[in-house]
């Protein structure tokens, strides 16, 4: 075994070159050697290494900066081995500097952001954790989490890494029927909810037998209910879990890397919750290699409203403690984040593209009604700060002052770095938030079985529409799919589904081998079911979906997300659901429109409504619409049987509450079907009578 691992370091060492011994090794090339392997990589951010030394196969990519060794902790701090060292690493070296803040007052009320130290978390983490044991909760049992972000949310999961509870984070827009599968599924022995689920959860507290203690937060004590000794379980408020563990405290019961930190119940499109299980080693690794090449500073402020069910949002808050940064939380309104925003005037800001394809827009509309010289200035600006970005300058300062300073002002004039994930976000918006708000905007790739990222791109990387290279805690391969043509053989670059092994790939899903059989192959890869290809500097680039994809009546595969993705740059479209089936020959889109666009339109256009509904049902409108998605079409060179023949514009945006969108924004594929299922019988109607007519419906 020996032998074999120094033949493959002997052999990568052949393919590495440094300037020194101790390299940088963000400058470390793979270099040409068409003795040793069939594929090599001659500059870039990732190295090309052989799957097995016997095949010749050179197929693995890693990153640059780690190219012998996976990453699985921080290298300025290799003793942090789980999440309760990191937080107490974070205790004690910012004890006294700002964490966790918030604007939302105890009677409701909003004002200022107010502040807790990393010392008080640390002593309310204890407390809370002790106040636990005291209850008889044992170690090594689950702790639902069933209410928005807040800064009890980070609390609790502190206490829970620090005596060695797991984390079962439940989505506050989940329905009942999920809470309680989740709840049941994980044997969850004490739920921390807010006053709001609190009702929800007594409503079918019969039917969770496992739940010993409800915690309420934000409840007074006075308020809680007196539950039935016969039910076995109890009400306290979080004020008075604190007290009790302030007064009876209890040691520390620090985990194990490979002890189990959370389960994290994907949602998902189809079927029940699957529950992906991450250990301290995991998400420790996952952060590790996030963080490598990328400075945090103990004065960057962070704004937290995406869901901290979500393992992006958790990903971000450990990173954010590492480093010893402040953390302010939305009110629990995301039609006021930019107010809160400017309150707060974050230094980082982490997104997904639906929210940042609304930026794109809003900016784009406001520059095109002010018309005249204003769109002038703003373009000849827009077009000599990217020329210079896309150099690796900096363009005049005037441009600044004359134009984006007011732009930037909107998400509170200091933030530096951008972070989109989730999904992929076009490479013009991209470029657009660039130029517009002067930081780095960084896309990253990943999913919770992967702890957070795959990929992500680098900060003086100033190509866009790719995702970067793996991180170094991972590495990634592409696998072919024959069935959907893609190989890697393919010319120019390679394709294939994404595979990635390495210490940040999952456990398992919790109770169900078979599902973590069908993802997790014998050789560890995890079958990510997305489809990449490797473009120049050993960039990776997500150009398609394994799962989710179709057959029309032809036998052609469509893949939705894809079309999707470029329908909603139209000006029109805030978001879209396009559906084929294999008994029809074409597609059909459900559009949820853009109500402030599509009204400056009309008005443009003279044309008279009395609701959004009646102009959105309007022909003319619908005409529109489709003409400026054909438009977005071709300029994306979809192939014909990828256009959408029909649309029906509907007012009602796609949302967790109306089940339509997944907590990372994904369309609900089966549910938006059935939902729209009239629609889109009436438009394959009008498509049959239209075909025999001769005409085009919209």
């Amino acid at each position: 075994m020996e032998d074999k691992v120094s033949r493959r370091i002997e052999t990568i060492k052949k393919h590495v070159t440094s300037s020194t011994a101790a390299a940088d090794l963000q400058s470390t090339l793979l270099l040409p050697n068409h003795t040793a392997g069939e594929f090599f990589a001659e500059e870039g951010y990732s190295v090309v290494l052989p799957e097995k030394l016997q095949t010749g196969k050179w197929n693995v990519y890693r990153s640059a900066k780690s190219p012998l060794k996976l990453v699985s902790r921080f290298p300025d701090h290799p003793d942090i081995a789980t999440l309760h060292d990191n937080f107490v690493h974070a205790s004690e070296t910012f004890r006294d500097y700002k964490y966790l803040g918030t604007r939302v007052r105890a009677d409701g009320t909003v004002g200022e952001y107010t502040w807790m130290t990393y010392g008080e978390a640390a002593t309310a983490r204890s407390a809370i954790g002790s106040g636990l044991v005291a209850h008889g909760i044992p170690e090594g049992s689950c702790i639902g989490l069933y209410f928005i972000n807040r800064p009890e949310w980070i609390i609790v999961d502190h206490a829970c890494s620090a005596y060695s509870y797991i984390s079962v984070p439940l989505y506050d827009t989940l329905g009942p029927d999920a809470v309680k599968y989740i709840v049941n599924h994980s044997s969850a022995q004490a739920i921390f909810c807010v006053p709001q689920t609190l009702h929800s959860l007594l409503s079918f507290l019969s039917e969770i037998p496992s739940v010993r203690l409800i915690v309420v937060v934000g409840g007074l004590d006075e308020l809680m209910p007196s539950l039935p000794s016969a039910t076995g379980v109890k009400v306290v408020s979080f004020s008075k879990l604190t007290a009790q563990g302030s007064a009876n405290h209890y040691p520390f019961r620090p985990p194990k890397p490979d002890d189990i930190a959370t389960i994290c119940y994907t949602s998902g499109t189809t079927g029940t919750p699957k529950g992906a299980v991450l250990s301290h080693g995991n998400m420790v690794a996952n952060v590790a290699g996030a963080t490598i090449g990328i400075k945090f500073y103990p004065s960057d402020v962070y704004i937290s409203y995406l869901p901290l069910a979500h393992i992006y949002e958790r990903s971000n808050q450990i990173i954010l403690a590492y480093y010893g940064g402040s953390s302010g939380f939305y009110q629990g309104d995301s039609l006021k984040l930019l107010d809160d925003m400017a309150v707060l005037r974050p230094t980082i800001f982490c997104s997904v593209p639906r929210l940042y394809n609304r930026v794109y827009d809003g900016i784009i509309n406001a520059v095109k009604s002010s018309g005249g010289l204003k769109e002038k200035i703003f373009n000849a600006g827009y077009n000599t700060k990217r020329q210079a970005l896309l150099k690796g300058k900096n363009a005049s300062s005037m441009w600044d002052r004359l134009v984006f300073n007011k732009i930037k002002d909107k998400l509170g004039g200091r933030v530096r770095f951008m972070f989109s994930g989730a999904s992929p976000l076009s490479a013009d918006v991209l470029d657009f938030l660039r130029v517009c708000f002067g930081c780095y905007v960084i896309e990253g790739y990943g999913m919770t079985e992967t702890s957070c990222v795959i990929t992500n791109m680098e900060v003086d990387d100033v190509l866009s529409g790719h995702v970067g290279a793996p991180l170094p805690a991972c590495e990634v391969k592409l696998v072919d799919v024959p069935e959907m043509n893609y190989t890697s053989d393919d010319q120019p670059y390679p394709r294939g589904e994404i595979c990635v092994r390495g210490p940040i790939v999952f456990q398992g899903y919790y109770k169900d081998e078979v599902q973590t059989r069908e993802v997790i192959d014998e050789e560890g890869w995890l079958h990510t079911g997305d489809i990449g290809m490797w473009i120049p500097g050993g960039r990776l680039k997500i150009i398609d979906r394994k799962k989710n994809i179709f057959k029309l009546a032809q036998g052609e595969y469509i893949a939705p997300e894809k079309i999707e993705i470029v329908y909603t740059k139209c000006k029109f479209v805030a978001q879209c659901f396009v559906h084929g089936d294999s008994f029809n020959s074409c597609l059909v889109a459900i559009v949820s429109v853009d109500p402030d666009v599509l009204k400056a339109w009309a008005a443009k256009e003279g044309i008279k409504f009395e609701s959004l509904e009646q102009l959105c049902n309007d022909p003319r409108t619908r005409t529109a619409v489709l003409a400026d998605m054909d438009a977005a079409g071709k300029e994306a060179q979809l192939r014909g049987f990828e256009f959408a023949k029909s649309i029906t514009l509907v007012t009602e945006p796609f949302t967790m509450e109306n089940g339509l969108l997944t907590p990372t924004f994904k369309v609900k594929r089966p549910q938006a079907k059935a939902y729209f299922a009239k629609a889109i019988a009436d438009m394959y109607e009008e498509i049959a009578a239209s075909e025999s007519s001769g005409q085009r419906v919209q």
